[in-house]
């Protein structure tokens, strides 16, 4: 029984601490700070914010399901959303199928990841400001939001590749 009021002695010892580190000093700064120091350039001088980013399109809204089915080349169940994703999935008696549609952050980061590991990605022009297809992917960029597409299936990447830049096209339009 001791050892267990020790542990949770430790344990709100430890949010204590935590939460110390999370306080905010007021008062005055010192001089000696050099935070505290003004040049004449800073006096009078507004300060700028930046504006606040765009919210990101919502994923599931980019794509019709029939859109998505085509790309697929089955009947899919309704689409699944989540933070800046949507999943589209064949039900489960028929074929394999997955499309998948990601913006923002984690559309840039597939990117990244698919670039770090050395995948060939092709330039798609005609696409946003900047797009690449590799695979049964594409990845485009408008106005600053990227957006990614991703379909599973267990065929050639290259029966995919000409309905998914269709698409791509299409969907950049709609940003």
């Amino acid at each position: 029984m001791n050892a267990r009021r020790l542990a949770v002695a430790a344990a709100a010892l430890a949010v204590v601490a935590a939460l110390a580190g999370c306080a905010t000093v007021t008062g005055t700064p010192s001089a000696a700070d050099p935070a505290a120091t003004t040049d004449a350039a800073d006096v009078g001088a507004e300060e700028t914010t930046a504006a606040p980013a765009a919210a990101a399109p919502d994923a599931c809204a980019l794509i019709s399901e029939a859109e998505a089915e085509v790309v697929a080349a089955t009947p899919l169940d309704e689409p699944v959303a989540g933070p800046d994703a949507c999943w589209w999935t064949a039900p489960v008696t028929g074929p394999t199928a997955q499309v998948e549609v990601y913006v923002g952050d984690g559309a840039e980061k597939i990117l990244d990841i698919d670039r770090e590991l050395g995948h060939d990605l092709r330039p798609l022009p005609g696409v946003g400001a900047e797009a690449y297809s590799q695979g049964s992917s594409v990845f485009f960029q408008v106005d600053g939001t990227w957006v990614a597409i991703l379909v599973v299936r267990l065929d050639d990447p290259e029966v995919i590749r000409g309905p998914l830049e269709a698409l791509a096209g299409a969907v950049a339009g709609r940003i």
